[in-house]
């Protein structure tokens, strides 16, 4: 396993896994040898720190260039508790979201927009659960796959494919969603950002712990 920090993906998420090389404490050894709570508590408040910042970092980005909601895409991201082996793991979903979570949907008379996106021929209505959505009945001259990813276009699916069927299958609708997989190729560039990061919060942790083992024993 690696001692620095790392990403892996799967089909429907990324997972990054910041952790710090033990070199990279170096200079702070003796205090680390002398304090290790101090030392322990000083990387753990850094890694939280960074999640953080990570978090709102990857928000923000996506939602400017997915045009979508950040807080949406914060709904996606979810920071674990630092483990015992020193590590802090954030999570992202990557599976396509729901477009009418991008932004505030509008109804119009040739389809629906949302967030600079117009689905002509769909609308919004609560069709399934207990919030409405952007559908359009796959019949519809208007329909596109690329609008509405993971749908099978060939017949109705389950919920989790975001069919939905009306009038005994009948009329076979589609839900609006927008597709994440764009992100992908960012998460290394995001994974070394934040690894930059934690080791500029870590040193201002160490340094703090430092300064006040220093006051309490007299020495500072």
């Amino acid at each position: 396993m690696s001692v620095g920090s790392y990403a892996k993906q799967s089909a429907s998420s990324g997972l990054i896994t910041l952790q710090v090389d033990p070199g990279e404490i170096e200079a702070f050894k003796d205090f680390a040898s002398l304090v290790p709570k101090a030392a322990a508590a000083a990387q753990r408040r850094a890694l939280n720190k960074t999640l953080r910042w990570l978090q709102t970092h990857i928000a923000r980005a996506v939602g400017r260039e997915q045009r979508i909601a950040i807080a949406a895409v914060r709904q996606r991201l979810r920071a674990y508790p630092i483990n015992s082996n020193g590590q802090g793991k954030l999570w992202f979903g990557i599976n396509a979201i729901e477009a009418s979570r991008a932004g505030r949907a509008r109804q119009t008379q040739s389809g629906v927009s949302v967030a600079g996106r117009r689905y002509a021929g769909a609308f919004f209505k609560k069709v399934y659960g207990n919030k409405p959505d952007i559908w359009i009945r796959t019949a519809s001259k208007h329909f596109k796959a690329s609008d509405y990813p993971d749908t099978e276009a060939s017949g109705g699916g389950g919920v989790s494919s975001g069919w939905i069927a009306e009038n005994d299958s009948r009329f076979p609708l589609a839900k609006a969603k927008i597709s994440l997989e764009g992100v992908r190729p960012h998460f290394e560039a995001w994974t070394g950002r934040a690894h930059e990061r934690l080791l500029e919060v870590l040193e201002q942790e160490l340094n703090f712990e430092l300064q006040k083992y220093l006051r309490k024993s007299g020495n500072g």
